[in-house]
């Protein structure tokens, strides 16, 4: 060839194989979406030329990457009634699916994550990147990660690990909860959530904190109660203490659904003897009586986020961003008593 670039020396340079260098300009199959990249770039930095090319005709374009993405979730984020995973997998789909993307979803098992087992996706070469919606073990990250292609977390994270993730601002969300019933009086403010179950509960936990400090309240181990199993798993019971809080802060809607049945069983009624809040504003917010004051997570932006950054990475492997966090709002409903004497008015809103 006139540039003297032949497939051999970009071969050569990279240690692949000429039929993989082939494969690979020509767009065909068998090759991992980095290994693609790689070769591409190659061929761009070295002047690569096909040999059919003509002086004066227009080079086409080196292939594009391949578009399939695979969605995780751990089977213990799918509930019967639904979840708020749920949501946010469907409209990371959705938004997939309006690029032309396709979507391979896997639920992983409760043995497949403790064996850290790759998903089938993955194992069978499926997918050209992969979406982790809901903390999963750090062994299971730890293998996962390994696999060379590109990934991002939602809802989660985890610092031993360098993957970029999608987040709600769960630390100022637990703030924004407990400064709401601050402002209305309460003094006594306990917490449910598995603290260490995940990051997102363990931020919001944080914020809770934090809240209290500000305001010189007394923070009482008592009053945080578990709400998970070792295996982040809802519990079916959850235990409270002889002396109870005037308001418990809750990690998620679904922990303040329980958390109002349960105290409704022990003869304790919401808001009226004691005031809830969740988080998500999720569908059981609405459906539960009372209406549960809640932070609205933004289901659309986040999955945007997930979105924007996996296309990213998949047009550029070594594209980081870190940790995106996406801002909610307090959404004002029924469950809170204002104990000078009010109550708070259903879905007014404060931004934050």
């Amino acid at each position: 060839m006139k540039n003297g670039v032949k497939m051999i020396d970009i071969a050569n340079k990279l240690g692949v194989s000429v039929v993989t260098v082939s494969n690979a300009l020509a767009g065909r199959d068998g090759v991992s979406v980095r290994m693609r990249s790689r070769i591409c770039q190659t061929a761009e930095e070295m002047g690569y030329r096909p040999s059919n090319t003509k002086a004066g005709k227009r080079r086409e374009p080196l292939p594009k990457l391949g578009r399939n993405i695979g969605i995780l979730t751990s089977e213990r984020f799918v509930g019967a009634r639904g979840t708020f995973y749920w949501e946010l997998t469907a409209n990371i789909s959705n938004k997939l699916s309006a690029m032309s993307v396709m979507t391979v979803y896997e639920c992983i098992t409760a043995e497949n994550e403790r064996a850290a087992a790759l998903p089938n996706m993955i194992a069978e070469n499926k997918v050209d990147g992969v979406i982790i919606i809901g903390q999963v073990s750090r062994k299971y990250i730890r293998r996962i990660s390994q696999v060379d292609l590109p990934l991002v977390f939602v809802d989660f994270y985890d610092n031993r690990f360098n993957v970029d993730s999608v987040n709600s601002d769960s630390f100022h969300g637990g703030y924004i909860l407990t400064d709401y019933l601050v402002e209305r009086g309460h003094r006594n403010i306990g917490f449910v959530g598995t603290v260490n179950a995940t990051s997102s509960i363990n931020d919001r936990f944080l914020g809770y904190i934090k809240c209290l400090m500000e305001n010189d309240l007394e923070y009482r181990k008592e009053w945080t109660l578990d709400d998970r199993s070792g295996r982040a798993v809802f519990l079916d019971h959850i235990e409270f203490p002889d002396e109870l809080p005037t308001a418990f802060v809750c990690n998620c809607d679904e922990t303040a659904f329980r958390v109002i049945s349960s105290l409704r069983s022990k003869g304790v009624r919401v808001p009226e003897d004691i005031s809830v809040v969740g988080y998500d504003n999720y569908t059981v917010s609405s459906i539960c009586i009372p209406t549960i004051t809640t932070v609205e997570v933004d289901l659309g932006k986040m999955a945007a986020a997930s979105v924007d950054l996996m296309v990213k990475k998949l047009e550029d492997p070594s594209y980081s961003v870190g940790r995106v966090i996406i801002s909610g709002r307090l959404i004002e409903k029924n469950s809170v008593l204002d104990l000078s004497g009010g109550y708070g008015e259903q879905e007014d809103t404060n931004a934050f």
